[in-house]
C-alpha cells in the first residue's frame, strides 16, 4: 500500500519544496531540519494506524481515559542519509527501540552498482511494528536488501516505510518484493536516471545533509 501525502496540500509540501531548492540546499542545517520535520509529519500520520489501548490517567481532579499506543515501534534507518529523517520519527516515537543499517552503492566502471551491507544493529523484531526511514526511494534496491537482512532479526508484525521522495519505479519494486509493507511518501516523482537518481528529485540527500563523500 502506498500513501502519498502530497495529494493533499499541507506544510509538508513547503518543506519538500525547500529540500529540492538548489539555493536553500546551500544551508545544510536547514536541509537536515526540513528532513527532520518531514519525519515528524510522517510519524504523526503513521501513528494514526498503529494499535492503541485505553489508559486511565490520574489528573488533579479525577480520572481521564485516553487512547495511547499499544506498543512502541522499532525505528530503523539506512546510514548515513537516513539519519535526519530518522531523528524526526524519533522525536515523535520518543520511546521507540532503534535499528541501524550500513548500506552503500558499490559502483562499477560500466556504470552499474550493487548494494553492499556492512553493518546491522537491531533489537529482536519478532512481532514488532517496524518503521524504516529512507529519504530517497529511488531504485528501492538498498531498502529491499536492508529489509531482507532485518527480517533475520525476527518477523515483524507490520512494516511501514517512510520516505521524503520516492519514484514510481522504486515503489513498484518495493511493493513487489515486500508486499506487506505500507509506504508513506512526502512526494512522488516519475523519472529515474540510468545511475539510479530520481528526477527532478533533489540530488544526493546524504551529501546535502553531511557533505560530499568519496565514491566507492
Amino acid at each position: 500500500m502506498i500513501r502519498n501525502l502530497s495529494e493533499n496540500h499541507s506544510l509538508l509540501s513547503n518543506w519538500v519544496s525547500e529540500l529540492r531548492d538548489v539555493d536553500v540546499q546551500n544551508d545544510r542545517m536547514r536541509f537536515r531540519r526540513n528532513l527532520e520535520r518531514i519525519g515528524e509529519i510522517l510519524a504523526y500520520e503513521i501513528s494514526k494506524e498503529l494499535p492503541s489501548v485505553i489508559k486511565e490517567t490520574q489528573t488533579p481532579l479525577g480520572i481521564s481515559e485516553s487512547k495511547v499506543l499499544a506498543e512502541q515501534p522499532v525505528l530503523a534507518t539506512i546510514l548515513r542519509a537516513g539519519l535526519a529523517l530518522h531523528q524526526g520519527l524519533l522525536n515523535y516515537f520518543d520511546k521507540a527501540d532503534n535499528a541501524f543499517i550500513s548500506a552503500y552503492r558499490k559502483h562499477h566502471k560500466d556504470g552499474t552498482f550493487e548494494i553492499e551491507i556492512e553493518y546491522i544493529s537491531s533489537p529482536d523484531l519478532e512481532n514488532r511494528i517496524l518503521i524504516v526511514s529512507d529519504p530517497m526511494l529511488a531504485t528501492g534496491a538498498s531498502l529491499v536488501k536492508a529489509l531482507q537482512y532485518l527480517k533475520d532479526e525476527g518477523k515483524p508484525e507490520s512494516i511501514h516505510i517512510a520516505t521524503a521522495i520516492a519514484c514510481t519505479e522504486g515503489l513498484e519494486y518495493v511493493t513487489r518484493e515486500i508486499p506487506e509493507a505500507t509506504i508513506w511518501c512526502a512526494d512522488i516523482d516519475e523519472e529515474i536516471t540510468a545511475k539510479g537518481y530520481i528526477v527532478p528529485g533533489l540530488g544526493d540527500a546524504g551529501d546535502l545533509a553531511y557533505g560530499n563523500k568519496t565514491q566507492f
